[in-house]
């Protein structure tokens, strides 16, 4: 897995890519949680981690990257401003160096899910979306009108950073658009870092994954609770 500096809007960004042996893989980019200490917010993050490879096994070209202030990253944390221009300068990167690939995908956590959301209004080459505990409570999301894509909003109900009411807000002004599938997944007993079930997590966004590249039949769009 090729460690990787390229350029951002504020000087250079570090990375962690991963390419496809197929030329016109689809890629996928992973954005990590807030950078204040308590969040974990790098690109090492767990849940950052692992996503990262269950792209990786699916057959995609995979970047995760750490925002602005992060690591080695230069610039200073820009709630959110600055974050949005470094995750489109990380696709820019990436589709220089794959500019055959088939598809785009975007995977965030917590802070990560905001701007992932906020790049998938920017980009239409966005086909897919994964939100990892949303904060629906702290950031604003009524920019999605309409949402581009479908995608999966998967979280935990004993989240309290994310209360799961203002999860289910967002779910259903999105559900409420045509010519998407909102998927929403609640893990039950999960915090908002879904300590201790991260690995049930990657496997229901795993499972969702292969749902949408059509390798197992059927979807679901309604909330469902997982046992």
């Amino acid at each position: 897995m090729p460690e990787v500096i390229f350029n951002g809007p504020s000087g250079r960004l570090e990375g962690r890519y991963q390419p496809a042996k197929e030329k016109t893989a689809p890629i996928a980019i992973i954005l990590h949680p807030h950078p204040h200490p308590s969040f974990g917010g790098t690109m090492n993050n767990k849940i950052v981690y692992d996503l990262f490879y269950m792209f990786q096994e699916r057959g995609f070209t995979t970047l995760r990257f750490n925002f602005r202030g992060v690591g080695r990253s230069q610039g200073d944390f820009d709630h959110g401003h600055g974050e949005l221009s470094d995750a489109a300068a990380a696709l820019d990167w990436i589709q220089g160096l794959h500019p055959d690939s088939r598809g785009c995908w975007v995977a965030g956590f917590s802070f990560g899910a905001w701007i992932g959301m906020q790049l998938l209004m920017r980009r239409p080459e966005i086909e897919g979306f994964m939100s990892i505990a949303p904060q629906a409570n702290l950031y604003d999301f009524s920019f999605l009108a309409p949402c581009p894509s479908s995608g999966l909003i998967i979280n935990g109900d004993a989240d309290r950073v994310a209360p799961m009411d203002d999860t289910i807000g967002l779910v259903e002004k999105l559900k409420l658009q045509k010519g998407i599938m909102i998927t929403h997944n609640v893990v039950e007993g999960a915090n908002h870092f879904f300590t201790e079930q991260e690995d049930e997590l990657i496997e229901e966004c795993g499972t969702y994954l292969d749902k949408r590249l059509g390798r197992i039949k059927g979807g679901v769009e309604e909330t469902m609770l997982l046992r």
